[in-house]
């Protein structure tokens, strides 16, 4: 069988893989904890529910507009006044299928082969790899631990060529829990005025899980605000994961070309959970604030844990909900039968011999570092990690 040469240029997501490794070890009767996969481990908010469930009811069941209901775009552009005190109109947003298509969608409207795409590290898996199928280039920035994995303005200018096309980050980010203050922000758009051919996509997914006060959106800046697109969804703050609704603030003219691209892939993201995402955005929030105290609580509890490892070098995440240490101290250790060489031998050596899953920093461009979920419940971390520290102490 001869199958299309674009496979070639991507890989499978480590963080499905590590899951997928997770079930079927799962499925042997192994008591396997989850540390891998980014999904809150709450039920979506009752008048969420109540939402979808009414427009069932109410014969909700029909094709949609490809950029998603009139309604929820104002929702939209109404959580984006509220929250952001930014000031966008229905034909500015497009309504995907997740946050994942809203991405896949803006790179393949924005970058091509040839086209350079700038990405500090640590980056989410997926990045890197739409790149690839858009045939553009990644340009890697690599941070540092030290910096709290954030780019400096210094280095992003140093990385801007004549073939640099956009920028892609996230704020909080996945995996490594940066968020960037105003200031930061601020610091960073004083350098992309200087450069109009470059657009900037900002991933805020994790907009409502921030340990430290106030989001701050890159798009407040007016001198850059037409060059920026914003990427978000319901997944994380409203523990949406499997409804499956993002969407992007852009200008109209990104806006329209992400729409007609979505046109010929899915059309429109399901009706019923664009009816439920509207309760989403404009009603009562403080599902999604308990949700970030009890992230709050775990953070606090997980740091606590990993100080009585050895060798674990890593920062207190501001947002998202995990953590991302470097664990470099443990290369060239073994316990006798595994040599841990490298981030993926590590995360595969707690698979099988701690039975806790997590995810390899090679797939987020930090291959000294391992990403571990706090978005489970307290008996699986407290679990996890006392499973965690035994299996190490092992490795000599």
């Amino acid at each position: 069988m001869h199958l299309s040469s674009l496979l070639d240029r991507f890989a499978e997501p480590e963080t499905l893989k590590m899951a997928r490794l997770g079930r079927e070890l799962r499925a042997k009767g192994v008591d396997v904890i989850d540390l891998s996969l980014g999904e809150p481990d709450f039920d979506t908010p009752q008048h969420i529910k109540d939402a979808a469930i009414k427009a069932i009811n109410d014969n909700w069941s029909h094709y949609t507009p490809v950029a998603g209901y009139t309604d929820l775009r104002e929702a939209v552009c109404t959580k984006l006044k509220r929250d952001n005190n930014l000031d966008y109109k229905p034909e500015n947003i497009v309504v995907s299928t997740g946050a994942k298509q809203s991405l896949a969608n803006t790179i393949l409207a924005l970058a091509e082969e040839g086209d350079e795409v700038i990405i500090p590290t640590p980056y989410w898996v997926t990045y890197s790899e739409l790149v690839k199928i858009a045939r553009a280039n990644v340009v890697e920035v690599h941070t540092t631990l030290e910096s709290g994995f954030k780019i400096t303005p210094a280095e992003l200018e140093a990385a801007i060529t004549p073939k640099t096309k956009v920028f892609l980050f996230s704020s909080p980010c996945n995996p490594s829990g940066t968020v960037y203050s105003k200031s930061e922000l601020a610091a960073l758009a004083a350098v992309f005025v200087k450069y109009p051919q470059v657009y900037i996509i900002a991933d805020e997914i994790y907009e409502y899980i921030n340990f430290v006060g106030k989001h701050e959106s890159l798009a407040q800046f007016d001198e850059i605000k037409d060059r920026i697109i914003l990427v978000n969804g319901l997944s994380k703050g409203f523990a949406m994961t499997g409804w499956r609704l993002g969407y992007i603030a852009s200008n109209v003219d990104i806006a329209k070309a992400c729409e007609k691209l979505q046109g010929q892939f899915t059309s429109a993201t399901c009706s019923i959970a664009q009816k439920a995402a509207v309760a989403a955005l404009t009603t009562d929030l403080s599902p999604s604030f308990e949700m970030t105290k009890e992230f709050t609580r775990r953070r606090a509890r997980v740091l606590e844990l990993i100080k009585d490892i050895p060798g674990f070098k890593c920062f207190e995440p501001d947002g998202a909900f995990y953590i991302f240490p470097d664990v470099s101290y443990y290369f060239g250790k073994s316990n006798g039968e595994n040599l841990i060489k490298n981030s993926a031998d590590f995360s595969m050596y707690l698979l099988n011999t701690a039975h806790v899953s997590s995810v390899m920093g090679d797939a987020f461009g930090e291959p000294a570092c391992v990403r571990f979920s706090f978005a489970n419940n307290m008996e699986n971390i407290e679990k996890a990690w006392s499973r965690i520290k035994e299996a190490l102490s092992k490795l000599k």
